[in-house]
């Protein structure tokens, strides 16, 4: 089979299986490096032979990370799987071990450094990062429906739009965080006079379970990106969200102004989050939920901050 009608095939059972776009290009792109890499020879007539020298490569020759060649090896276990139908029975490969390393935080005083040198939706979205431990991702994805306002409560939602856990929403973002969804209303509003304008995005998933839901106002982006782009994979004209870079570029730049020289990322804010709620004496339970850690254990890794922290130990030089 040509190269080409391959991955036509391949596109097609990611798109049943309902994976994410981003994972689409990923899978794609490493599927078409390993056929590449072996002189395009039809994939049914290899197997786990050709995926270890493939993954060698990557690791010894090339020197790619951990983390991509397990992105690597999870799309070609993907395409073997559930597009070939073909059992793996001579893979031994075993994913590359990620080493883990403490998260970097910020003290309270660099918190208000950083967010004192942030201004408009930079400054509010730095915020919900520390001040309710969100994902960066969970951040931008935000809609005008997960802000719980009598409660007090952010709501964040699965893939399949289902509640997948509230947090919290600090008393101090409540009048900013009105005025940006009032923005966002108004945003949509001058949306839906652009012809061919389809509506907010959402997953070929959740619109086939809510049909209405990319035209209604409920489903809008609290920070919806400044352009209207065409959907990828349905060339439909779409608001989408800001991309990672958009807020990550604004915190390295105010990281820098002031001076901190760890290596600190929008992600230290959620760190920080934790440690500092620790620091104040609430339990590792509630701190789990609140992030949405599946496993404690996970969680636990920063009550190791905690300690490092406050050794309470007096070293042999002072004395």
């Amino acid at each position: 089979m040509e190269r080409s009608k391959s991955l036509d095939h391949v596109r097609e059972v990611i798109r049943t299986s309902h994976l994410s776009y981003s994972t689409e290009k990923s899978y794609i792109d490493w599927i078409h490096r390993y056929l590449i890499f072996h002189s395009n020879r039809e994939p049914g007539e290899m197997g786990g032979k050709e995926i270890r020298e493939f993954i060698t490569d990557l690791a010894i020759k090339r020197k790619v990370s951990p983390s991509t060649q397990n992105q690597a090896l999870n799309a070609l276990v993907f395409l073997y799987k559930k597009v070939l139908k073909i059992q793996l029975q001579d893979l031994d490969f075993k994913n590359s071990k990620i080493e883990k390393h403490l998260p970097v935080i910020f003290s309270r005083e660099e918190v208000n450094k950083v967010l004192s040198n942030l201004k408009g939706e930079f400054h509010l979205m730095a915020s919900l990062l520390y001040g309710s431990g969100l994902r960066l991702g969970e951040c931008l994805e935000l809609r005008i429906k997960n802000i719980d306002f009598e409660l007090d409560a952010i709501i964040i939602s699965d893939n399949k739009g289902e509640n997948d856990r509230s947090t919290l929403l600090p008393h101090l973002l409540i009048p900013l965080l009105k005025r940006q969804i009032e923005k966002a209303r108004i945003k949509f509003e001058e949306n839906m006079m652009v012809p061919d304008f389809e509506g907010t995005y959402i997953s070929e998933v959740l619109e086939t379970k809510y049909p209405d839901a990319p035209k209604d106002q409920a489903w809008q982006y609290i920070f919806p990106s400044r352009n209207l782009k065409a959907d990828p994979r349905s060339g439909k004209l779409k608001q989408y969200f800001h991309h990672e870079s958009y807020l990550q570029k604004a915190v390295k730049d105010a990281v820098k102004k002031v001076q901190i020289t760890k290596s600190a990322s929008c992600h230290s804010f959620r760190h920080s989050f934790a440690v500092h709620l620790l620091e104040d004496g609430y339990d590792i339970h509630t701190i789990q939920k609140l992030l949405g850690h599946k496993n404690v254990r996970t969680t636990m890794i920063y009550t190791h901050m905690l300690i490092n922290n406050r050794f309470n130990v007096r070293s042999p030089l002072d004395r």
